[in-house]
């Protein structure tokens, strides 16, 4: 008996002759590996139909693609190559590849004064595209920070020192009264306020980079920022911690300039975009910055 061909309905003729900009597969399940660190991404892969009188595209030659990333790290010269596997798998269809990576990674960050140290999580994206006029690589990632508001802290300062007036008006004092006044309830009358904070980070590399750059992009936002939310802390890293936000005020205008400065200084970065969120703990909007260079 004559094995019968299976039928490939994909490859018919689509009937409307109409190309479509992509198509192809989201949230695939998809193992991955970085600096050491094994991995567990979530992946958009696809691919433009060019060639509009055809039905479809194959995607399982796209997932099948996928598979060079659980036997090899994750780097620039990787992602070409399965991009290029998309092309090379829908030849005379496609002109365009893309892929979306998306995961997170935990690092672990020492505390500010102690000994003690625990892992931050850092969601992570990473875009990438190729076709015959182009291929670029973009790096997202969400930092988080605190950030403590300057006019609140001026208003706080101005309240303190209505108090200290108010207390001692008229009067002589010596080192060891203002010392305890300044350590009590009752001489800080006012504190300003501060909130957790994110600053997104979407950097696109430069050509010839094959490493992806995630914790220089995350050390560095973080050294700019000089707030970054901390993991095991004890008394003393939690008095460190509010001398940081003392000595680093913000606005979201501040903090987006701050990050604009440091990201410029990146070796692989060709171009970024950015954008600060401070949820507000005076209000119940959030107050927001967003910035970009040579993009």
């Amino acid at each position: 008996m004559t094995a019968l061909t299976l039928p490939d309905i994909a490859a018919q003729a689509s009937g409307q002759s109409l190309p479509l900009d992509w198509v192809g597969m989201c949230g695939i399940a998809l193992p991955i590996r970085l600096d050491q660190l094994s991995l567990q991404a979530m992946a958009d892969a696809g691919v433009d139909l060019a060639d509009g009188s055809c039905r479809g595209i194959h995607m399982s030659r796209l997932y099948l693609a996928l598979s060079a990333f659980k036997d090899e790290a994750l780097s620039v010269s990787l992602i070409r190559r399965v991009l290029q596997q998309f092309l090379d798998s829908h030849e005379e269809l496609s002109t365009c590849a893309y892929l979306t990576l998306r995961f997170d990674v935990q690092l672990e960050r020492s505390a500010l004064v102690s000994s003690e140290s625990g892992h931050k999580r850092y969601p992570l994206v990473i875009e990438a595209k190729l076709s015959d006029e182009m291929f670029h690589v973009e790096l997202s990632a969400d930092v988080a920070y605190s950030s403590t508001c300057p006019c609140s802290a001026a208003l706080a300062r101005q309240l303190i020192q209505q108090q200290f007036l108010s207390d001692f008006a008229n009067r002589s004092l010596s080192h060891e009264e203002v010392l305890s006044w300044l350590g009590s309830p009752q001489g800080i009358v006012a504190t300003p306020h501060s909130q957790r904070s994110t600053a997104k980070l979407r950097i696109r590399l430069k050509k010839g980079c094959n490493e992806l750059p995630v914790r220089e992009l995350i050390d560095q936002a973080e050294a700019a920022l000089g707030t970054a939310v901390q993991t095991a802390v004890k008394r003393a890293d939690e008095q460190a911690f509010a001398l940081a936000n003392g000595q680093n005020l913000m606005f979201c205008e501040d903090a987006a300039r701050r990050l604009n400065l440091a990201l410029r200084h990146l070796p692989a970065v060709a171009g970024f975009q950015l954008r600060v969120e401070h949820a507000e703990s005076l209000h119940a909007h959030d107050a927001v910055a967003q910035s970009q260079w040579n993009w």
